[in-house]
């Protein structure tokens, strides 16, 4: 049986459940997963690396990356390590390499054995800066530093890194080109699937968003930066990138072009979500490609959509652009509630509303892969 080409969309957290979820679509369905990737992140890790260094900023890839990481023993262990995010070094411990006064708790130089699926981030790991069920990474300036909270940190220039930012980095500037840095971090996790940049070029992200002051509700401001943007308590009313027409990364229209599906979402939909169609070069070939669109729809809001309503969501793709055409939208039943509305939105785009409960059950709104892959599978293998 061929392949079905299957290229995913978005960022952070939302991606990284939508590339597991992917994965729980075998034995049923033989897919070739390419996971493209947005680069307009600038908070935490990802920030620091992109202010200082310059290049792609790795969270959001090391995620998507980590997702579709094999299931060998030794690959999942490397992915552990990718995970793995230096603590800061608490007042009095002695360098390493140097006598410890006393046995740590733990042992900061291994990756969490409390974590047995480094695929699955530890939501203990996501930080300040989760948007949400469906949000961005541990990567932005609220996330908390592991080891923080126990003692005064002496100035440490790892902590608070993950170390597959680190690894990505150091592959970036080694081979000169991003594509190529990824393929060999995907060959060290044995990846099942592609992970690609949107861009060869980091972008930024900004925002008019009113009502950021809410002594002046009415007043529109200029929101700077993929976090700014995120954790805005304003309501945003138009998003741009800068530059504002980035060159696409080649291998990513090469897959459009060849795709059998497109997947949007779920994620944060301003900062993960719409900067793909934002690029000129990716929108024209989304809109151009023979393959059928799906989009994913969140489970709860998040800070930059507060006030938007599930339908709107799918109005804002319309907005951006214009062209869009959908075929199906995949949305909880619990998270829409009245299906009226989304139905509606959904034809606008040309689309079928289809609900399956695709929650984990209980605790904060997050999507089960095991629960979002089933309800992938007759979707995805449908006939046309």
């Amino acid at each position: 049986m061929t392949a079905r080409r299957v290229v995913a969309f978005g960022g952070g957290h939302g991606l990284s459940a939508s590339l597991r979820a992917l994965r729980h679509c075998a034995p049923e369905l033989d897919l070739d997963i390419t996971a493209v990737v947005t680069v307009g992140d600038d908070g935490g890790s990802s920030g620091r690396l992109r202010a200082e260094r310059g290049g792609l900023p790795p969270g959001d890839l090391r995620q998507a990356l980590v997702a579709l990481a094999g299931d060998h023993p030794a690959t999942r262990r490397s992915a552990g390590l990718f995970q793995h995010r230096f603590a800061a070094v608490p007042a009095g411990v002695p360098p390493l390499g140097e006598a410890d006064p006393a046995p740590a708790a733990t042992d900061r130089r291994n990756p969490d054995p409390r974590n047995p699926d480094p695929r699955n981030p530890d939501p203990r790991d996501q930080g300040a800066d989760s948007q949400g069920p469906d949000g961005r990474g541990a990567d932005g300036p609220g996330a908390t530093v592991p080891g923080a909270e126990r003692a005064s940190a002496r100035a440490d220039g790892l902590a608070g890194h993950a170390v597959g930012n680190l690894v990505l980095c150091g592959l970036m500037e080694m081979l000169g080109d991003p594509v190529a840095a990824l393929e060999h971090a995907g060959a060290m996790l044995g990846t099942v699937g592609r992970v690609l940049p949107m861009s060869r070029q980091p972008v930024g992200i900004e925002a008019q968003v009113r009502g950021v002051d809410p002594a002046a509700p009415d007043e529109v401001r200029t929101v700077r930066g993929q976090h700014q943007v995120a954790v805005t308590t304003g309501r945003v009313e138009s998003l741009r990138l800068t530059p504002s027409a980035p060159p696409a990364c080649a291998e990513v229209i090469e897959a459009i072009r060849a795709a059998d599906w497109l997947i949007f979402g779920p994620g944060s939909w301003y900062t993960s979500v719409l900067p793909h169609l934002l690029v000129p070069q990716l929108a024209d070939a989304i809109v151009s490609t023979s393959a059928r669109r799906l989009v994913t729809l969140n489970l709860a809001a998040e800070k930059e959509t507060l006030g938007l309503s599930v339908a709107d969501h799918l109005a804002a793709l319309h907005w951006y652009l214009p062209e869009l055409k959908v075929d199906l939208v995949l949305a909880d039943a619990k998270a829409v509630g009245d299906p009226e509305p989304v139905e509606r939105a959904a034809e606008s785009l040309g689309a079928r509303l289809v609900l399956a409960p695709v929650a984990v059950t209980g605790g904060t709104p997050r999507h089960d892969p095991a629960a979002l892959g089933a309800a992938l599978v007759p979707v995805l293998g449908a006939d046309r």
